[in-house]
């Protein structure tokens, strides 16, 4: 049975609250005397288990903060990874190669060789592992990295550039999955772990930046043919695959492709989703009713368009797809860029975006965006084991979810975007607890 108080954090457009907590509710006994506004919570019921909240340590992110003093750069690595100070990320992403936040292009294996005789991680060296392990360190053991190539090097593509899309030769397919293999090989011996690798950012879009297009097909056939049996016979056969790594109107399709495939299906985890084609969040529940095995991971959403400071929406826009994407069965979520300078960037092609905390190098400041603290919502009090359990809600002007921790706790999150003032009564296990949540704001309710 429920019983004691109930925590309250809140953040709310405004009052000034930020991941603040409020006085505690108490639950009380439901008299079931009259119709109330509820949220309930079907604690018995659960649905997939969480593997963390995480952010993308780009070479933009890790050159961003070596411009601000020591004192900065720890307030930002503190407020994402201190277990106790931050907002609890353990789960992060990096780019295999360059990327549009990456200073320019660059490869492993610069020139044509087959072979990846003259393979080397030097760049990354300078900026990224460093940002990692500095993370890697804060967080401790929970903390865990994947990795996502945005192109194969140029000599290995059909249009000779990182650039504007193209196609991995077919005579370089095994090539391009060995240097995956030394890709993970060379990050472990630099003291990092490999957790899970994506095929391809966005396998769909000829960008501008580093890019490379495969069908579904195509992706399928490189897990089963090459990658898959790469990381087998390299005994890393332990680090996981995700497909598709794009956007969610097309993430049914992709699954079906591969997953039905059993000789690739058994290579993949599971497949990861980005948010810039709008919600399509049938679509991931589409995915786990068709493969309940796989797992269902969002690897990329940013704020387009360069820094926003102080836009409520993005916060607004951060948790409407969280808890749309939690409801709907995914298990991981990792955002773009964990920092990015006071222009949106650096970024090789001018492809500015906002992130959560926005580094000022010219005037050594920290500035904290509406998504910080949404984000911080959930990725604090929802802790990797986490396991969803069913909710309902009296209105569709609120956004909720539930979750139980491995210690019992149950986190419940409910998101007010309209402009007043909403009431609610959060029953459970025959207990209730009145109370209200302000226009524009974000809630996370705390009990045992």
């Amino acid at each position: 049975m429920t019983k004691g108080n109930i925590r309250v954090i809140q953040t709310a457009k405004d009052n000034g609250d930020r991941l603040t907590e409020l006085e505690s509710l108490t639950f009380t006994p439901d008299s079931a005397e009259k119709e109330m506004e509820l949220i309930n919570i079907y604690d018995d019921l659960e649905y997939q288990e969480i593997e963390g909240f995480g952010g993308a340590l780009t070479e933009a992110s890790a050159v961003t903060l070596a411009k601000l003093s020591e004192a900065k750069q720890k307030e930002i690595i503190d407020a994402y990874f201190h277990p106790e100070h931050g907002i609890g990320y353990t789960l992060c992403r990096s780019h295999i190669q360059s990327c549009d936040f990456s200073l320019g292009n660059y490869s492993y294996v610069e020139d044509e060789d087959p072979q990846l005789r003259s393979f080397n991680i030097s760049r990354d060296q300078e900026s990224i592992i460093p940002l990692i392990k500095q993370a890697a360190a804060t967080v401790g053991e929970n903390f865990r990295l994947f990795s996502s190539p945005w192109s194969p090097p140029a000599w290995m593509k059909t249009n000779g550039e990182m650039n504007n899309g193209g196609k991995l030769k077919p005579e370089y397919r095994e090539a391009w999955a060995k240097l995956f293999v030394k890709y993970i090989q060379s990050y472990a011996e630099a003291g990092i772990d490999i957790w899970a690798v994506s095929v391809q950012n966005e396998a769909k879009a000829a960008q501008i930046w580093d890019s490379c297009i495969y069908t579904a097909e195509e992706e399928k056939d490189f897990v089963r043919d090459y990658l898959g049996p790469a990381l087998e016979e390299a005994n890393l056969a332990h680090v996981k695959i995700m497909i598709w790594d794009h956007n969610k109107e097309r993430v049914y399709a992709h699954a079906k492709t591969a997953f039905e495939d059993a000789a690739a299906s058994k290579y993949i985890w599971g497949i990861c989703f980005h948010w810039y084609s709008g919600d399509h969040f049938e679509a991931l529940s589409a995915v786990h009713e068709r493969f309940p095995d796989k797992h269902l991971f969002f690897s990329e959403g940013c704020q387009e368009g360069g820094v926003q400071l102080g836009s409520w929406n993005t916060g607004e826009r951060y948790g409407h797809d969280i808890i749309g994407n939690l409801n709907n069965w995914m298990s991981s979520w990792t955002d773009w860029n964990i920092v990015l300078d006071e222009q949106g960037g650096p970024n090789h092609v001018g492809n500015y975006c906002d992130a959560p905390i926005i580094g000022d190098t010219k005037n050594d400041k920290v500035i904290f965006e509406s998504s910080f603290y949404y984000i911080g919502h959930f990725s604090k009090y929802i802790r990797p084991g986490a396991k969803r359990i069913g909710s309902s809600k009296y209105t569709d002007k609120l956004e909720t979810t539930a979750f139980r921790n491995t210690d019992g706790t149950i986190a419940v999150i409910v998101m007010n975007r309209t402009d007043n003032l909403l009431p609610f009564t959060l029953n459970c296990q025959g207990q209730v607890a009145e109370t209200t949540i302000p226009a524009h704001a974000i809630q996370t309710l705390l009990f045992s």
